[in-house]
């Protein structure tokens, strides 16, 4: 698994993005490519942006007993996996605004480094060590990208 806080790792999933053309197509699942973008572009915000409301305390029991191991650990997703609410995109969006900013995400997180992310609140999961914040971007754009034929 690529680790996205070592700028060589990150310059090559980078690479792997600017792959992505607005008529690449999924060789499963439902989202468009400027979709799955947006879709990528939802675990950055939850850190950075401060967008999605925060899960009540039932829901963070729920995630971090059901849903976190599944998350940060190594075993890859599988094809067509549920996914939370806040991760379904249902309208179109703009390929080049989203490819951009999950660029963006990917060159600040590494900025950032993982000091700054080992033992970081998680606002679904707890405190997540660098390793699992890591395993949790990394192997979801891998996910999605694998889904796009990069």
């Amino acid at each position: 698994m690529k680790n996205l806080f070592n700028a060589n790792d990150a310059a090559q999933t980078i690479e792997r993005i600017s792959q992505l053309k607005t008529d690449s197509k999924a060789q499963w699942g439902k989202m468009s490519v400027s979709q799955m973008l947006a879709h990528c572009n939802v675990p950055y915000e939850f850190v950075y942006d401060n967008k999605h409301p925060k899960p009540n305390f039932f829901m963070k029991l729920i995630f971090k007993l059901f849903v976190k191991s599944a998350v940060v650990g190594e075993k890859p997703y599988k094809k067509n996996s549920p996914t939370a609410p806040a991760f379904i995109i249902k309208e179109d969006k703009n390929f080049e605004i989203e490819k951009k900013r999950l660029v963006d995400y990917i060159q600040k997180t590494l900025a950032l480094g993982e000091s700054h992310f080992d033992g970081k609140e998680s606002i679904s999961f707890g405190k997540l060590s660098k390793n699992e914040w890591n395993i949790m971007f990394a192997k979801h754009l891998d996910h999605h990208l694998q889904q796009f034929g990069v």
